[in-house]
């Protein structure tokens, strides 16, 4: 292997430039102005202070942060939250047809937006419908706050109707393993600072969700209006340890074949032009995450792919490659999907450089060379600074000429993607590959394309090529079916200039579809695409794979009539089967301005590119 790390790490270096202000300053930089609704009331020194209804202090904080849309189911004990809504009237109310589509909407609000996404939900089971979103908003550090309502402090213990108190089936304990923080309001004078310990908590550092439980009787009271900007509460996030990042640039100089893989901390903290611009500062191929796919543009020279589930052979052909010998891993912590099942080829005879803004998170999987931990777009910023002053020097070594033409030779000698010609098939019904295709024609580059979880899942990551950064979402941490169908909303609410598109199975539009009803009630012109194969098709793969046809658990015996659901809630629909369809259709759809669903008719027996994982659940979970 290469020269020890320590001994090329000693050498002394200049001072840095100064790292970027935070990822995602809040669009209001004053606190908002709030109406007393009582008279001033003098505090001890005599000096009269601003009272507000408790939830009015909530709301304040959150138009701070740039919320101008709630999503939720409203519910008895949920209306005086509703009522705040109502009376500051700069937050718009979106009613859903389930608590977790809500929940799975203010994910893709804030996926998009890179803001607080929030969600409210009534007390009981209106909480714990909840509850799937939020972990998936958890597993993939996603900043999403749900409020919850809770019946009266007088009512505890007591029986009443939907109690999730303490003294109950307990709410706020439930969603302490899914959330930042997860906490009830006791008493309103406390609102103030529960609401910035929430904010601080869960948009500091690795974001993720937050819980408040509201008891109805403490909504209303009355409470200080202490209103405080964000910068007076939380640190932005932009630490780093710059002596670290001079280590990673000595490395990255003395590399002879450098790769990059990218998972999705590089969307979290918006870091495209960090690390487009080390990318193309060195010449280094970028491999990226499922999870992360769009961050890197994949029309680009230097982009390799997917690496992992549903991978590109050329990713895999420069990943796993032992002429590789120093991997820039930024903002994945290398989960099973995203490294062939933890590889042991991805850490072997190379450099590794870990960046991520969670300390726990590096070298948990692989051992590191280099810890960078922080906030991925000052790191790559400090470190382009870094590259910037010894590029010249590698330059006319030749070793920028050469690592091109690595790439090069190995995009080559190794496919894009498997059965590339069925992308352009005349098959009836469409095949899955052509459909990509016909997507990927009709959706202007800055477009955006959420993604479900099943066999689509893997035909996106495959075939789908991401040419802007930022406009491809699939939440692959939790794996949530219906993530996307409702998850959709969400994101054109957050961009509602740009086409905004869903592209699910027929299971997953099974399980959430009926929030078509939404969009339409709202008029939000968002689009689904359905691939309506008859079933669940990934666990079909899976079944006949593993079982040899023993049983059928997954194949449906009537098929989900997609387009009929939506004509049913007020959509406009189309129904598609053959090459050419999909891409008139989704031209039509997103010319209508109206919420469509395109139901496409495919078969079953086709499968996605799944070889690897398929061998990985085998070893798994096949008793060997």
């Amino acid at each position: 292997m290469q020269a020890d790390a320590t001994t090329l790490l000693n050498a002394n270096a200049q001072p840095a430039a100064q790292s970027l202000p935070p990822l995602a300053p809040s669009p209001v930089s004053e606190p908002v102005p709030v109406a007393p609704t009582s008279e001033p009331l003098p505090n001890s020194s005599g000096i009269p202070v601003t009272t507000l209804p408790a939830v009015q202090v909530l709301l304040a904080y959150l138009e701070q942060e740039g919320v101008d849309t709630i999503f939720g189911i409203p519910g008895g004990p949920l209306m005086p939250f509703f009522e705040g809504i109502f009376d500051r009237g700069k937050i718009r109310p979106i009613i859903a047809k389930h608590e977790e589509g809500a929940s799975f909407m203010a994910d893709g609000y804030a996926r998009v937006s890179g803001r607080l996404g929030v969600c409210c939900a009534t007390t009981g089971p209106g909480a714990t419908n909840a509850l799937t979103g939020v972990a998936c908003a958890y597993r993939d550090s996603v900043p999403i706050l749900l409020v919850t309502a809770q019946v009266a402090l007088s009512a505890f213990g007591k029986g009443a109707a939907q109690e999730s108190s303490p003294l109950g089936i307990d709410i706020v304990d439930m969603y302490r393993d899914v959330t930042k923080a997860s906490v009830m309001l006791m008493t309103p004078e406390k609102i103030a600072d529960i609401t910035r310990h929430l904010l601080r908590t869960g948009l500091t550092g690795r974001p993720g969700p937050i819980h408040l439980s509201l008891p109805a009787d403490m909504m209303k009271r009355e409470a200080v209006a202490d209103i405080r900007r964000p910068s007076q509460y939380r640190s932005p996030s932009e630490l780093f340890d710059r002596q670290s990042v001079k280590n990673a640039a000595k490395l990255l100089f003395r590399a002879k074949r450098p790769a990059i893989l990218a998972g999705y901390g590089v969307h979290i903290s918006r870091a495209y032009d960090e690390l487009l611009a080390v990318a193309e500062r060195l010449n280094i191929p970028v491999a990226t995450t499922p999870k992360g796919k769009g961050v890197f543009p994949e029309n680009h020279a230097l982009s390799l792919g997917v690496f992992g589930m549903a991978g590109s052979p050329q990713a895999d052909a420069v990943i796993l490659s032992k002429e590789v010998d120093l991997l820039l891993a930024i903002g994945t912590s290398f989960g099973e999907a995203s490294c062939h099942a933890w590889d042991p080829r991805v850490g072997e005879d190379r450099w590794i450089l870990q960046i991520d803004v969670d300390e726990r998170e590096i070298g948990k999987n692989y051992p590191v060379d280099v810890a960078l931990v922080g906030n991925a777009k000052p790191v790559l910023k400090e470190l382009d600074f870094e590259l910037r002053r010894g590029s010249d020097w590698l330059q006319t070594k030749g070793g920028l000429v050469d690592r091109l033409d690595f790439v090069q030779k190995i995009k080559e000698e190794n496919p894009r993607s498997f059965e590339r010609n069925s992308m352009y098939s005349q098959e009836v019904p469409i095949r899955p590959q052509r459909v990509i295709a016909e997507i990927r024609r009709a959706l202007p580059a800055n477009g955006i394309l959420f993604v479900d979880i099943g066999n689509v899942m893997a035909w996106a990551l495959h075939y789908f090529e991401v040419q802007e950064p930022g406009t491809f979402f699939i939440n692959m941490g939790f794996g949530s079916m219906g993530h996307a169908v409702a998850g959709v909303i969400g994101g054109k609410m957050a961009a509602p200039e740009r086409p905004v598109v869903a592209l699910v199975g027929d299971g997953s539009f099974a399980m959430n579809g009926l929030e078509v009803h939404t969009a339409v009630e709202n008029k939000i012109p968002v689009v689904w695409v359905v691939m309506n194969n008859g079933g669940h098709g990934m666990v079909h793969v899976g079944e006949s794979i593993q079982f040899k046809g023993k049983f059928n658990t997954s194949l449906f015996n009537h098929r989900v009539d997609a387009a009929g659901i939506g004509e049913a809630v007020g959509a406009l629909a189309f129904r598609v089967e053959r090459p050419g369809e999909v891409e008139e259709a989704l031209r039509k759809a997103l010319c209508s301005g109206r919420p469509c669903v395109i139901d496409v008719r495919g078969d079953p027996r086709d499968r996605p590119p799944l070889g690897i994982r398929i061998a990985t659940l085998e070893r798994f979970f096949g008793g060997r």
